[in-house]
């Protein structure tokens, strides 16, 4: 496949742009009627059968043949004989990048506070972590351990007192770098069950699976679903769509890493973006050659091919600020920019998950080890939310001490609006408290 149809080159100067960004940008998240359908029946089994449907749904849809639920706890001991088994290597890889990610963030501890107004009068905001969290993690062939760390360590550092992780096992298959992950992250629990049913599960509890406050982790379309279906029974951390990187270059990065940070976002699956800004246009004809010569060696061409080709562009804008301006109107999970001086540009990027500053911070380093969370907001939802973090397992409660003279003051202020409103009793209330 050559350089010009290995990727849609897309200018901004052209009058039908807008309507091919738009196009280019398309995603409709969780929106099969049928999947749906098996999710709601799915749940409602859970809410009243309990552990009864989890092994139900298990033993069907991940090949097992389990007759109670102590069989899906994996033992301590199990989780402690996959540390062991794992490399020097891995384990010393997966102890360096939990250290980063707990430094990271323990900074963004929250404290409680509160101030005392000159009558007396204390109000404040206390601080206290979710009891408990529900962590979900794709098993299978797919195999994240980065994932265990990126959300049970900020869990724990925020203070929640039960983690429990639920991973599928199909065919009784295990990955031992998750579970030696859950092991280093402090995980406290892990159930083989996955699916609708572990959605459920975890939201509405069972007999053996105690109720959860919030559930986090990604999943397929069926545990997407599950967990906008529960949403409000218990909290969520989001709906993510597919991974996406957008890189704003000047040219001056050599073509070949851009290719392939191009590349490391294209490879997780077919609807994966990748998407490359730069008012260089000779520049863009550079990376799309590297592309099409770096391609054909990597193991997961036949992924990266369909995604470059489906949601992938190589766009050329007139000027940096106009890549910035297009890079705000995108809202990117991932925003590189690989440009002489990062810090200029900074100031001018309104949305964006993460943004990786210069050519030698490469997008992949933030998915592994680099510290900051990569659990990201997607499909442009990066205008309103936020990376995963210690605040996402805290709560915030409201204080309210009056003092008699305090609440003499505020009585005449509520009584007033109270009657306002036609609130009799409230009004009441207030002025009891009157002197």
């Amino acid at each position: 496949m050559s350089s010009t149809n290995l990727i849609a080159r897309l200018d901004a100067s052209d009058a039908g742009f807008t309507a091919q960004l738009d196009a280019l940008l398309a995603w409709d998240s969780v929106s099969d009627a049928s999947v749906a359908d098996t999710v709601t029946e799915i749940i409602a089994a859970v809410k009243t059968r309990g552990d009864a449907a989890v092994i139900e749904y298990t033993n069907r849809f991940d090949r097992r043949d389990v007759a109670s639920m102590a069989q899906l706890f994996v033992s301590a001991e199990r989780i402690a004989a996959a540390l062991a088994r794992i490399s020097v290597q891995q384990r010393e890889a997966l102890e360096t990048a939990a250290a980063r990610v707990r430094a990271y963030h323990e900074h963004q501890l929250q404290a409680s506070w509160r101030y005392t107004e000159p009558d007396g009068t204390v109000l404040g905001q206390q601080i206290t972590a979710m009891q408990r969290v529900g962590l979900y993690v794709p098993g299978g062939k797919a195999s994240y351990p980065s994932s265990v760390l990126m959300n049970a360590i900020p869990a724990k550092v925020a203070g929640v007192d039960e983690l429990t992780m639920v991973v599928p096992a199909p065919d009784g298959e295990l990955n031992d770098m998750v579970l030696a992950a859950a092991a280093i992250a402090g995980v406290d629990r892990v159930i083989t069950i996955g699916g609708a049913q572990a959605v459920a599960a975890l939201a509405y509890g069972t007999e053996t699976i105690t109720q959860v406050d919030k559930i986090v982790g990604p999943g397929n379309i069926f545990v997407a679903t599950a967990k906008r279906a529960v949403f409000g029974q218990v909290a969520i951390d989001m709906i993510a769509g597919p991974s996406e990187i957008l890189i704003i270059c000047d040219g001056k990065t050599d073509p070949d890493w851009i290719a392939m940070d191009l590349f490391s976002q294209a490879e997780h699956d077919e609807q994966a973006q990748s998407i490359l800004i730069s008012p260089d246009a000779e520049y863009l004809d550079q990376v799309a050659a590297a592309m099409a010569r770096l391609l054909p060696s990597m193991s997961r061409a036949d992924i990266i091919r369909p995604s470059l080709a489906n949601r992938g562009a190589l766009i050329k804008v007139a000027s940096m600020a106009e890549a910035v301006a297009l890079s705000n109107r995108i809202a990117p999970e991932h925003l590189e920019l690989s440009v002489a001086d990062p810090e200029a540009l900074l100031p001018d990027v309104r949305h964006a998950g993460a943004i990786f500053m210069g050519r030698h911070t490469p997008e992949v380093l933030g998915d592994y080890c680099a510290g900051p969370n990569h659990v990201l907001p997607t499909s442009g939802t990066a205008r309103f939310s936020s990376p995963l973090g210690v605040y996402d397992f805290q709560k915030r409660s409201s204080i309210i001490f009056c003092s008699p003279e305090g609440a003499s003051a505020l009585a005449a202020t509520a009584s007033t609006l109270a009657r306002s409103e036609q609130l009799e009793a409230h009004a009441l209330s207030a002025e009891y408290r009157q002197r």
